[in-house]
């Protein structure tokens, strides 16, 4: 079998997988319905000052995730409130 090399991303993401550990069908269905909760389906354009997107975009890369996911997530804790 060939051996595939990972970049460090993806070895860091293989190295940090746990075991699989089953789950009762009550713990299975919440966590269908969170993952559903938090899907994804609307698109949304918005105009935001430059010096604006450019300070999320700093605090993103900080926390080391994607502006677009940092944005949604603040969109959502507002929308939760």
């Amino acid at each position: 079998m060939r051996k595939i090399k990972l970049t460090r991303e993806e070895q860091a993401i293989e190295d940090s997988l746990e075991e699989f550990v089953p789950v009762g069908r009550d713990e299975y269905e919440q966590i269908v319905q969170a993952i559903a909760a938090r899907k994804k389906n609307a698109v949304l354009n918005v105009r935001v000052n430059s010096n604006d997107l450019k300070n999320i975009k700093h605090k993103a890369h900080k926390l080391g995730i994607r502006y677009q996911t940092f944005i949604s997530e603040i969109l959502h804790k507002v929308a939760q409130a």
